[in-house]
């Protein structure tokens, strides 16, 4: 062997070791790592939860609001249906009291 790889040997020896063990995680880290984010997932899936009620409240608001319209505006319909008549009451009783 020449002197510079003797010199290498050991350096090389470190780099493959540290390679091979630098990417191994242990148990607790990974269990530390989900722990994280699963907490985090846990308050995420709790705001959803409360945003989903909210939306289902305010649809349930809005679908009673539209059947309340709805049966505002058949009220109205049918009282212009009476006034109309009213009106077409008033103008003949009006046009009898002209021809006498």
């Amino acid at each position: 062997m020449s002197p510079s790889m003797t010199k290498m040997a050991p350096l090389a020896v470190v780099l493959i070791g540290s390679l091979g063990l630098g990417g191994c995680a242990t148990k607790g880290f990974v269990r530390e790592q989900v722990a994280t984010v699963n907490q985090r997932v846990d308050a995420l899936d709790a705001k959803l939860q409360t945003t989903d009620g909210t939306a289902q409240q305010a649809l349930a608001e809005a679908q009673s609001a539209s059947g309340q319209a709805q049966q505002n505006s058949q009220r109205l319909d049918q009282l212009n249906g009476r006034v109309d008549g009213v009106e077409q009451q008033l103008q003949a009783a009006q046009r009898k009291r002209a021809r006498n």
